[in-house]
């Protein structure tokens, strides 16, 4: 069965679970709590030494399980995240076999939409009516359980774009009411943009995304900053999101 940590928990009961748990945790904590100061997101950080955010671990992508278990987390996740502080995220690592470390940054890619759809799928509540079911519309958000989330995923097979290279596949949900005090609107949220965009261009080595805008401007969609690519290429304007292709061909 699934379960949910804080960092508090785990700190005290690391060594109690499987290797790979152990060292994507701590990978995790050097990389997001580098004594240098030099990660990017600086919510992200807050939200680390303040205890706001919580972890999950889930198997092989590949195996039949891990669909469910992420299901399972993210429902439990909805039910307290409020709780946790303004700084909230849930951080998913990902059990990654050599082989699937291998991957080509395409296949993650892939892999990642793919499982966004079953995981859709495995929802059992509506689509919240507040939310456009459509992803080329600048003001929809994946949701589960009732829930808007943004969606970050990094993969071994980033590179040159550090912030979402990551040696587990990870994902990071971030609840949408994190971003009610921290949007382009307000003062708090145009500093914070500011701030970390200075800190992505010191910490990759590439240009800061293209596709990385405010939730709500006319010309974002979210979707596309969900799997950002290893270099400053935006998907034309004719792509669509893999997300709206599988669900139409289920339909067939």
């Amino acid at each position: 069965m699934a379960q949910l940590y804080a960092k508090s928990c785990l700190d005290q009961n690391l060594r109690s679970l499987e290797e790979w748990k152990q060292d994507a945790f701590t990978q995790f904590g050097e990389m997001v709590g580098d004594e240098a100061d030099t990660f990017p997101c600086v919510p992200g950080r807050q939200g680390f030494f303040l205890d706001h955010l919580r972890y999950g671990f889930v198997g092989d992508l590949r195996g039949d399980g891990a669909v469910n278990e992420l299901a399972e987390l993210l429902r439990e996740y909805q039910s307290c995240s409020r709780e946790t502080g303004q700084y909230a995220s849930f951080i998913c690592f990902f059990e990654t076999p050599q082989d699937m470390k291998e991957y080509s940054l395409e296949e993650y890619e892939e892999q990642f939409w793919s499982v966004v759809q079953q995981l859709h799928q495995k929802d059992e509540m509506k689509w919240p009516e507040e939310i456009p079911s459509d992803p080329e519309n600048h003001e929809w958000e994946f949701c589960f359980h009732g829930e808007p989330y943004f969606i970050l995923c990094a993969t071994p097979a980033h590179k040159l774009r550090k912030s979402r290279h990551f040696p587990y596949v990870m994902w990071a949900f971030q609840p949408r009411w994190v971003f009610e005090k921290m949007n382009g609107s307000t003062t708090f949220g145009q500093k914070m943009s500011k701030l970390v965009r200075k800190r992505l261009k010191a910490y990759d080595q590439v240009d800061v995304h293209p596709a990385l805008k405010w939730y709500g401007d006319q010309k974002n969609l979210e979707w596309k900053q969900y799997f950002l690519s290893d270099d400053e290429a935006e998907k034309p304007a004719s792509a669509k999101c893999p997300f709206t292709a599988l669900k139409n061909m289920m339909k067939l």
